[in-house]
């Protein structure tokens, strides 16, 4: 237990979140607690004092105290502090983290808008050392993956234009590690009409709204979209392509994420209705690895889909992998890379491991109480380098909570194949609208600088039930643009 106590000091949410980096799967409360492992105080005693007081006392080891000053400004003030908290931390554990101070999930946002400023690549990186620690390595990464990022983004219209995200939340079943909203296809068969019906209700009100606006890029994800049947997709895409301007479009993406999903009826709709980017996900090309997390599919299943792919002339094929997987070895993560370079694929996504809280590896821990987890560091560098050694680029970056080695998540690319959505969407650089069951529509303001989000409620049921309340939130929010 690690107790966090805030007395007149904000940036609660930052400071848990730097512990949570050093102490991975630790409890946290906001009261004192005479059993806690660790506490954390922060105290401002008066608004005329300049100072933040702060003391961390570790059971068994005493406690050392230290300060940061509480400048005017609320995000120097914040940088301070968390710099002062890290030091502190770094000494406690004898160890750095990768991505030095930076908690939050966007790390390229920062350079790439010092990229957007004028400021050279060894400018930012400076700064990215100076003021977050970042190391070498990930420093480098970051201010690489922004200059790419700055790169494809030319041409697009970010404040005007905007994209399109299409929600299936249908899966052939759910995967150990996965926390996002999916339901098994079979227990929906009866009910695909019902939700198709709501969710094409959904574009059309959509397309009236965002009329006059270039639409240019859209992504279709879940779920696996490709558990819908060929006919199923045909519907969706057929509406998309009646509905929407297509004229400004740059991309168009459909997850065909399991492999054991994908049919040459299901990709030949998907080519003919102009996708021009698929994604075809192992994970692992460990075959005892994809039973355990319960991927029904084999590794021979993989190949023969996305050779299959390849033979429709698609522009992009992309492939994600997760490092970091239950028993899971340095040897078996080369031997899936080596087997994703025999199919030179456009498009590698590297997930490092990061297990939600909704995830049945923690939900369950108690029946997964023997699996081990590897080296993920060590990992992660073995498939950059083969990343590098195919010709591929890092072009987005991110980062989330529970992440295996305090790492990230990074997608890789031949040059000119880079995934926009990918980039606008982490970077929060366009109004994305989000269709169907567990989709969030963000909204930018950039005139304010800001982002609005309304959320669609997951579950595809209370979607299709609640959509004229749902509808009519959307429309007030997108009204405000």
């Amino acid at each position: 237990m690690i107790a966090i106590i805030l007395d007149q000091v904000p940036f609660e949410q930052d400071i848990r979140e730097l512990f949570m980096a050093f102490y991975p799967g630790e409890r946290y409360t906001h009261e004192p607690d005479p059993n806690a492992m660790i506490s954390f105080t922060a105290s401002h005693p008066s608004p005329e004092d300049k100072t933040y007081l702060l003391c961390l006392s570790v059971k068994g080891k005493g406690e050392r105290h230290f300060s940061s000053p509480a400048h005017p400004d609320r995000l120097e003030a914040k940088n301070e502090l968390k710099r002062a908290l890290y030091r502190v931390l770094s000494e406690e554990n004898q160890r750095r983290l990768p991505w030095g101070t930076l908690t939050g999930i966007r790390p390229a946002k920062l350079a790439l808008q010092m990229l957007f400023d004028g400021k050279s690549e060894g400018e930012v990186q400076e700064i990215l050392r100076d003021r977050y620690g970042l190391s070498e390595t990930r420093n480098a990464l970051c201010v690489r993956t922004a200059a790419n990022e700055r790169r494809a983004l030319s041409g697009l219209h970010l404040k005007q234009g905007w994209s399109l995200y299409i929600g299936i939340p249908f899966c052939p079943t759910t995967c150990l590690y996965c926390s996002f909203p999916s339901y098994p296809i079979g227990k929906w068969k009866r009910r695909i009409d019902w939700y198709l019906s709501a969710l094409l209700e959904e574009l059309s009100c959509v397309s009236g709204w965002m009329e006059g606006r270039p639409l240019e890029t859209i992504y279709m994800g879940g779920g696996t979209p490709t558990s819908l049947e060929a006919e199923e997709l045909d519907r969706i895409l057929e509406a998309v392509s009646e509905r929407f301007d297509l004229s400004f479009l740059r991309e168009l993406t459909v997850e065909a994420g399991r492999p054991d999903s994908i049919t040459e009826a299901k990709l030949s709709v998907l080519k003919k209705r102009g996708t021009t980017r698929i994604s075809i996900n192992p994970q692992t090309l460990k075959q005892e690895t994809l039973d355990l997390i319960g991927r029904r599919h084999t590794v021979h299943q993989f190949f023969e889909s996305f050779r299959l792919a390849r033979s429709f002339d698609f522009a992009c094929i992309n492939t994600d992998l997760i490092v970091g997987l239950p028993n899971e070895t340095e040897e078996d993560v080369r031997r899936t890379m080596e087997g994703i370079r025999s199919l030179a694929p456009d498009d590698v996504t590297i997930h490092s491991l990061a297990l939600k809280r909704a995830a049945r590896l923690n939900t369950e821990r108690e029946a997964y109480r023997d699996v081990r987890y590897g080296d993920v560091s060590a990992m992660v560098s073995l498939a950059y380098a083969c990343c590098e050694e195919m010709g591929l680029h890092p072009y987005y970056l991110y980062r989330q909570k529970n992440m295996a080695g305090n790492l990230e998540n990074v997608g890789w690319c031949r040059p000119g194949c880079e995934g926009l959505y990918n980039i606008l969407i982490m970077e929060e650089l366009q109004t994305i609208v989000g269709c169907g069951a567990g989709t969030t529509t963000r909204v930018l303001f950039p005139e304010e600088g800001r982002y609005e989000r309304q959320e669609n409620v997951k579950d595809p049921s209370l979607y299709a039930e609640r959509l004229p309340e749902l509808l009519e939130k959307k429309r007030r929010l997108l009204a405000g643009t």
